[in-house]
């Protein structure tokens, strides 16, 4: 994520920034009823701040399980999204929940499946509380990733991408195949951001201009 003192820069070389986290701690998150005040603050503030620099998407996170159930996280998540839903609508900016792997990187991560974030979306019921689907981390823990993203897209609002295993580069060393699964998000007509979101293994510059030619279709 760019860092907040670069922002100004970034816009006055025309670039667009496409995302930026919304709230404190990915592990304490949405899915406790006494984190909801500090992160509907935390939210309004960012929401606030993404409208005056155009920033389309704010990224939220169910936080860790820690004995909470799947019904009980997608409920509590649900509560604690509605009670700022009617302000990102009305601000324009969207809300999106991230998929995230509990297997390898975050472990005990509870929106680790594509279909808990689509019930957590389907129960809000807005047109600004979405998903980033990250397939690097839906690869891990799911595969079957173009039939996923073609039935889910309505609730998608971001993308990430990096190679597995490793996050790595998004190139031919890796398991996943880039071309065909732009294709499909192509297909799709979704129009927002596809992020890169990988630790280069050489040049970050040149990581990144291979990666935009991987994906470019």
């Amino acid at each position: 994520m760019a860092p907040r003192e670069t922002w100004d820069e970034i816009r006055a070389a025309g670039l667009r920034i496409a995302t930026i986290v919304g709230h404190a701690s990915l592990t304490d998150g949405l899915n406790r009823k006494e984190n909801h005040n500090r992160i509907e603050d935390e939210l309004k503030r960012n929401i606030d701040l993404a409208a005056q620099y155009d920033i389309p998407v704010l990224i939220c996170f169910s936080g860790n399980r820690r004995g909470i159930s799947d019904e009980e996280g997608i409920a509590n998540c649900a509560e604690g999204l509605k009670r700022v839903a009617p302000y990102a609508e009305q601000k324009g900016v969207t809300l999106a929940m991230e998929l995230l792997n509990s297997k390898v990187d975050h472990p005990d991560y509870q929106c680790d499946r594509t279909w808990w974030g689509v019930e957590v979306c389907k129960r809000v019921n807005s047109p600004r509380v979405k998903l980033l689907y990250d397939i690097y981390h839906m690869q891990i823990m799911e595969g079957d990733l173009i039939r996923t993203i073609r039935a889910n897209i309505q609730y998608i609002a971001h993308f990430h991408t990096a190679g597995n295993p490793g996050r790595r580069d998004p190139d031919e060393t890796q398991e996943i195949y880039y071309p065909a699964v732009m294709r499909a998000i192509k297909e799709t007509r979704f129009d927002g951001f596809i992020g890169h979101e990988f630790g280069p293994k050489g040049d970050p510059i040149e990581a990144l201009r291979k990666a935009y030619q991987i994906c470019d279709v």
